[in-house]
């Protein structure tokens, strides 16, 4: 009998190539979610978590209520018939953007009784011979093709440690995320991404995340015209964050008063020169109630000597 497959993707594009060069066969699930960022809960199916999430979703991401229902609610269900497969294969990437709802997809199986059926991982991020990390969807298709004959399969050991992490997420102690960093797993991405995490808290010397050092110094090193050449380069430059537009462009709103547009290009301001250089303190003037899972974002600071948390 042919196996029946359950492939859950990380959004649309892929899922739309999958099909259209037939790589793979079987149904598919479409986690159209950002959750790592916003509140979130430990069941993403449960009334007062879809709640939490319109409401994140609308005021931040103007994503009607309707919108969610039908783009992600309702790919959901799909679970609810999840006895009939025979296998599900996850597909997603290296960054935080998609480890975060990697993990979240994983606590979802096992509370629907995955833990008797294989569940295989494709993810990208190395290519044999180059330097940078791909994307799915930058892959060929034969690099696709043998992503996906190389897939990994996840013990339960693997499942349970995924399971573990979103919980920790979920909750308002983001500290005991560093004890799960050296954990060792089927996830290559998993242990870099969870330190990229924690520097999405504000550095305790001037109150600004790694992110947001990041695109400071992309204006101190390159020659940026505008705002729109700068968005280029921070989504190019950020590292394993997997940001897109709508996220990054939340980001640079928050760094204005770093910068300075002179008729021939974008500079550091004063203030931006001293965030840079981190000699002065800018926790103040960046505090905003914004969520990272169970916890908000500005009650802890980072300690980039410790690479530990400190909860104000």
């Amino acid at each position: 009998m042919d196996k029946k497959t359950l492939h859950i993707t990380n959004g649309d594009v892929l899922t739309d190539r999958l099909q259209e060069i037939q790589l793979v066969h079987g149904d598919f699930l479409v986690w159209r979610e950002m959750l790592c960022e916003g509140p979130t809960c430990i069941e993403v199916e449960k009334k007062q978590s879809i709640q939490f999430r319109k409401s994140f979703l609308s005021k931040y991401y103007d994503i009607s209520y309707e919108d969610y229902d039908a783009k992600f609610i309702s790919e959901l269900q799909k679970i609810k018939s999840l006895k009939k497969y025979n296998e599900v294969v996850l597909w997603f990437e290296y960054d935080l953007f998609c480890h975060v709802n990697l993990i979240a997809a994983i606590s979802l199986l096992l509370r629907k009784g995955i833990k008797n059926t294989p569940v295989y991982l494709v993810c990208s991020g190395r290519v044999k011979n180059e330097q940078k990390l791909y994307g799915l969807n930058e892959l060929s298709d034969a690099q696709l093709k043998i992503h996906y004959e190389n897939k990994k399969i996840l013990d339960i050991n693997d499942l349970e440690l995924a399971s573990h992490i979103w919980t920790l997420y979920c909750e308002a102690n983001p500290t005991k995320i560093a004890g799960q960093i050296k954990n060792k797993s089927s996830f290559d991405y998993l242990s870099i991404c969870l330190r990229a995490h924690l520097q999405r808290f504000p550095n305790m010397l001037t109150g600004l995340n790694v992110l947001e050092h990041n695109i400071l110094e992309i204006i101190s090193t390159y020659q940026i015209k505008n705002i729109s050449q700068l968005m280029g380069y921070a989504l190019e430059y950020q590292g394993f964050y997997g940001y897109g537009d709508m996220q990054m462009k939340r980001v640079l709103a928050r760094l204005f008063q770093f910068l300075d547009q002179t008729k021939e290009q974008l500079v550091l301001s004063e203030r931006g020169k001293l965030a840079l250089d981190q000699k002065k303190n800018f926790y103040n003037t960046q505090m905003l109630d914004w969520y990272y899972g169970g916890v908000k974002k500005y009650d802890y600071l980072y300690n980039n000597q410790t690479n530990n948390l400190l909860k104000l």
